[in-house]
């Protein structure tokens, strides 16, 4: 070690372990504090975003946060936020804890926060049971900012064996998904009405907070029909709105959600699969099935294209390359085919945000107005000949009402 080298900070953090397999469905239980126990390849930037909302205090990865295909954003944004992100060597922990066990996590903090052209060397981590310190439960990687960051770098660099793949997945399924792009889907007849009305498809994205709060004028104003898919019919009952229809497979939707009163469509995959009618029948809610190729989210577009809404307004879903790329699912593919399907009606909530020019409300026009009758009662006020018209005008209303 060289004179100006400082040795790396030991960094520890401890509290319970809550685990889930699927990230979306850990992060609604997750609470402040906790240690989150995933198994998420290529952790993704929604997947990220609500792993910081939810404010964890560390994050062990039984898979690696990023697998190397593409720049994924998701860890460098945890790192940022400083939470603790380690990828562990197996899933063996899922195993060895239960929700609830306290963990101690100590690892070596790196302590640079900038990158450069080569990886930073590799950081170990012990994951311990708290109060048996001599118990090692697993160990692991800590991914510090300066590495995450020349990962993402290199990545950027080999982004085009990424877009070679998605370019071959997207032909493949233009050629496996004709129904798709030629509009084949035999939709049932839907108590929602799309006919000539704006539709806003809300999916539990990237910004669909944000999108939310900056489409309320639009909402107020137009009244669109809004359909959810998935775990988007609590993003809208979290901003105090219902949602018309919700579409998907029913397992990222709370069950409030679900008994909210929206028509509920549930998305049977081609081979037969649908998952989300057992929970429903579970629940005894009655539900329309639809068996279509692609995810839930297609369907969604789809079923508001083809019903007939004017306009379709997307929030919290892909829109550029990147997006679909940190998805990194293959199913992507086929919703960029379905926005060359539906793309003269589809606009993102940004762009509406932006564009759209709010009617004024109720509380300007009264304040107008009382400001006009204030400016009449000053004018008659100062002219004595119109103070004694007024005064006239007065006492006969006066004897009108008086007389009847």
């Amino acid at each position: 070690m060289g004179a100006d080298e400082k040795p790396a900070a030991a960094r520890v953090v401890a509290g319970p372990v809550r685990k889930g397999r699927r990230t979306k469905l850990l992060v609604r239980h997750l609470r402040q504090g906790e240690i989150a126990l995933i198994d998420h390849l290529d952790i993704d930037r929604v997947s990220a975003e609500e792993l910081i909302a939810a404010r964890a205090g560390a994050v062990l990865n039984c898979r690696r946060s990023s697998g190397g295909s593409y720049p994924n954003l998701g860890p460098q944004l945890l790192v940022e936020a400083g939470v603790l992100l380690i990828d562990l060597s197996d899933d063996s922990l899922f195993g060895a804890v239960r929700d609830g066990d306290r963990l101690l996590v100590w690892a070596a903090d790196v302590g640079a926060d900038g990158a450069g052209s080569r990886l930073a060397p590799s950081r170990r981590a012990q994951v311990l049971r708290e109060g048996r310190e001599t118990e090692v439960l697993c160990e692991g990687e800590v991914l510090d900012l300066a590495r995450v960051r020349a990962q993402t770098d290199a990545r950027r660099r080999e982004i085009s064996e990424a877009l070679e793949r998605f370019a071959q997945n997207t032909i493949e399924h233009m050629r496996e998904e004709r129904e798709l792009l030629a509009g084949r889907i035999e939709l049932p007849r839907f108590a929602t009405d799309f006919r000539d009305r704006p539709t806003l498809v809300v999916v539990r994205g990237v910004g669909h907070q944000r999108d939310l709060h900056a489409l309320r004028l639009f909402i107020r104003d137009m009244r669109p029909l809004l359909v959810a898919v998935d775990g988007g019919a609590d993003a809208l009952l979290e901003e105090r709105l219902r949602p018309d229809m919700i579409v998907g497979d029913m397992d990222s939707a709370s069950t409030a959600a679900l008994r909210c009163g929206a028509e509920l469509v549930v998305h049977s995959y081609p081979d037969g699969r649908a998952p989300g009618r057992h929970r429903l029948d579970q629940l005894g809610l009655p539900f329309k099935l639809v068996p279509a190729p692609g995810t839930s989210q297609d369907l969604a577009l789809l079923i508001a294209a083809e019903k007939g809404a004017r306009l379709i307004v997307s929030v919290g879903s892909q829109f550029n390359l990147v997006e679909f790329l940190d998805r990194n699912r293959k199913g992507m593919s086929s919703t960029f085919l379905t926005r060359l399907r539906v793309g003269e009606i589809l606009v993102d909530a940004k762009g509406v945000s932006r564009l759209y020019q709010p009617r004024p409300g109720l509380a300007p026009l009264l304040a107008v107005i009382a400001a006009g009758l204030i400016a009449l009662l000053a004018v008659v006020w100062m002219t004595p000949a119109l103070r004694d018209v007024a005064e006239l005008l007065w006492v006969r209303l006066g004897l009108l009402l008086g007389g009847g």
